[in-house]
């Protein structure tokens, strides 16, 4: 067959069968039958990004200049900077990122924080990397940098940065390809933390039973867990499986939710549901390597033709709205139709059996999505306001 022509019809059959999975995920999008409120719990915070809930109802919220601060249980209160944080690059999509507890914080109180952190050279690179510190008063005491990437870039964009505890207490950090035509390949590398996500002790020590530690792989990372991700900006352990998901922005269009499992290969930048930057049509168009391949995982659900910016998620498991039991949560930032909404997903076991977009009327980029102790779902939104959403 002459090449051009196979080429051609290669792309032709790629094109409908994009058009045929939009259908089928159409087909799982629904309208909120009954559109839920907010009420504001905190106001006045500046550029925030993540938040973690106190056992006593306090939470902390990272902003992204580089501080984090307390809120008080009843909003009312937000704190001073807290002392005793890493100094961050706050620029662009970096800066202070995510924020979580220790699973034992009753008896330990350490906090987990996620930044960009500069070259210590005076390059212009910079790379994710984790801190630790155990709160007192207002400060973060014994602080050290437990991980940081192996390879920093000249690149202010793609951290990735969420931070979650599985239920044996390591803990997983989500880290994005850094946002570089030319490193992003590193995502299918396993010498590599570019597209990766990671998973880690509580001191920042790779687990004996990781999977590349197991069962070595020459040249891989034993603190890998899963790869081929792009940018994963939310993550959530599955409140009965106990499984790591996790949703990550495509390039244009294709933005997904992962269930990410140990060695799992999540296909980018070999596929993808969306496109380069700049094509059009976006309804039609296909990326260069296509949709899927074997060893590729396929996402959970996707996006198209246009980004929604998935941030934030979390799984609902409260009693104070009882139809929410078991969705997962998510928020979205982009301006484009079903960006800059709350998402709720509603599941069959690890099958999407419906989507529903949130609060349109809002018209907030919502950046994080969190449970309280007593059961409330709350929203961090870029304007620096946490909002509690009621039914």
């Amino acid at each position: 067959m002459n090449p051009v022509f196979h080429r051609a019809a290669a792309l032709c059959f790629g094109a409908l069968a994009a058009l045929s999975a939009d259908l089928a995920q159409s087909q799982t999008a629904a309208p909120a039958t009954t559109e839920p409120k907010t009420i504001t719990f905190a106001s006045g915070l500046s550029a925030p990004w993540g938040m973690a809930f106190l056992p006593d109802g306090r939470m902390l919220v990272t902003q992204k200049s580089g501080q984090l601060r307390m809120v008080s249980a009843d909003g009312k209160t937000i704190s001073a900077p807290l002392a005793g944080l890493p100094s961050v690059v706050d620029s662009g999509q970096g800066g202070m990122l995510g924020v979580a507890i220790d699973p034992d914080f009753s008896s330990e109180a350490w906090v987990y924080v996620s930044f960009s952190e500069a070259d210590p050279s005076g390059s212009a690179k910079s790379g994710t990397a984790v801190f630790r510190g155990r709160l007192q008063g207002n400060a973060l005491v014994d602080g050290k940098v437990i991980f940081r990437m192996n390879e920093k870039v000249a690149s202010n964009g793609h951290f990735g940065s969420r931070i979650v505890f599985a239920r044996d207490k390591t803990m997983f950090v989500t880290l994005g390809d850094r946002q570089s035509r030319s490193e992003r390949g590193k995502a299918q590398r396993l010498d590599s933390h570019h597209g990766k996500v990671v998973r880690l002790n509580r001191d920042g020590s790779v687990p004996r039973d990781n999977p590349y530690v197991l069962k070595p792989v020459k040249g891989a990372l034993p603190e890998i867990w899963s790869y081929g991700h792009r940018n994963p900006q939310g993550a959530a352990i599955h409140p009965t499986t106990g499984e790591l998901w996790v949703n990550e922005h495509g390039p244009q269009g294709g933005d997904e939710i992962n269930i990410a499992r140990a060695t799992k290969n999540y296909g980018w930048p070999e596929i993808s549901w969306g496109c380069e930057y700049g094509t059009s049509p976006v309804e039609t168009c296909v990326w260069s390597g296509g949709t899927g391949r074997a060893g590729m995982e396929q996402p959970v659900t996707y996006w198209r033709p246009e980004s929604i910016a998935p941030s934030g998620m979390v799984f609902y498991t409260g009693e104070k709205v009882p139809q929410w039991r078991g969705s997962l949560f998510m928020g979205a930032m982009s301006g484009n139709e079903g960006g800059r909404r709350l998402w709720r997903i509603t599941l069959n076991g690890d099958t999407v059996a419906k989507r529903e977009p949130l609060l349109a009327k809002l018209n907030e980029r919502i950046r994080d999505v969190a449970q309280s102790p007593d059961g409330w779902l709350y929203v961090l939104v870029d304007s620096g306001k946490i909002l509690r959403v009621e039914r």
